[in-house]
């Protein structure tokens, strides 16, 4: 089983999810590109909140926390999507910076690399306003390149509102609800593991 983690934009919950998703599955993780906080990574909270996951590092570290296009072009480096090879062929889940729009460099977007891996995608939906926009485009954007969509995951404080008028938009798989909490512990992640287990979309891809 591989997968990817994208967002509907930034700070949704991606990282949380992602390791929710390697504990449950047992997967590698993988980030290519971290755009800032070097000091706290993606990775190394995800090694933090899981209790056995392989983590493999980054290809790019950027030290601003800036799109990957503009944070790269600060540090004078050059991403290339022939650069973003996985670190391993099989049972890795791979976290993208940003949502699915967000330029790698002036010539590519977060959309290509997925389209490049070929993995299927869950999508991490967050509930603020303008959230059903995005995220309704996120998931036509996916449709319109032909990238399969295992489902969503709604993050944050629930709005049945905005959950109800996704799903009935979009046709999308709901695969989990995170409510939200002050921290984000490793007991949090594992009840959450244990969830995702049990969800029978997701058993399906494990068989």
């Amino acid at each position: 089983m591989n997968v990817i983690i994208a967002g509907i934009g930034t700070d949704v919950g991606k990282t949380v999810v992602s390791a929710m998703f390697c504990e449950a599955f047992g997967l590698d993780y993988w980030k290519p590109i971290q755009a800032g906080d070097l000091h706290q990574t993606d990775t190394s909270v995800v090694s933090s909140l899981t209790s056995d996951c392989t983590v493999h590092d980054e290809r790019y570290r950027l030290t601003e926390a800036m799109s990957p296009h503009a944070a790269a072009e600060r540090d004078a480096v050059g991403i290339t999507l022939e650069a973003l090879t996985p670190p391993t062929d099989d049972n890795l889940l791979v976290e993208l910076a940003g949502g699915l729009m967000v330029p790698i460099n002036q010539q590519t977007l977060t959309v290509d690399l997925v389209a490049r891996l070929g993995f299927p995608v869950v999508l991490v939906a967050n509930y603020y306003l303008g959230s059903i926009n995005h995220t309704l485009l996120s998931i036509e954007l996916l449709k319109s390149r032909g990238i399969e969509s295992i489902g969503v995951v709604f993050n944050g404080k629930a709005n049945r509102d905005s959950r109800t008028v996704i799903l009935e938009y979009s046709g999308i798989e709901p695969l989990a609800d995170i409510e939200q909490v002050s921290s984000v512990t490793c007991d949090f992640v594992q009840t959450h593991a244990h969830k995702l287990r049990k969800h029978p979309r997701l058993a399906q891809l494990r068989s």
